[in-house]
């Protein structure tokens, strides 16, 4: 899966999720946590990360360096796929 596929799907999970159709408010680089995803939103993001992709996330990897931004969501899912094969 290329990452601008990858992008694509995580822009389409927030925007529709999140900010209610809104692509506009969504760049790549606006904090996610507390500005566009609440709490319990890191944990329907996080979900669905998971089993759109096919992999598992960890408690100490549910950080701001891995879900802090669309394209930190989009490096971190790119990692773990490649570390899988």
């Amino acid at each position: 899966m290329q990452a601008a596929d990858i992008e694509q799907e995580i822009r389409n999970f927030i925007t529709e999720h999140f900010l209610y159709g809104r692509s506009e408010a969504l760049s790549d680089d606006v904090p996610l946590m507390g500005n566009v995803i609440d709490s319990t939103g890191v944990i329907e993001l996080i979900s669905f990360v998971q089993e759109r992709f096919s992999i598992s996330v960890e408690d100490e990897e549910v950080m701001a360096d891995n879900f802090g931004s669309v394209r930190n969501i989009v490096a971190f899912v790119e990692k773990k796929l490649r570390a899988k094969g």
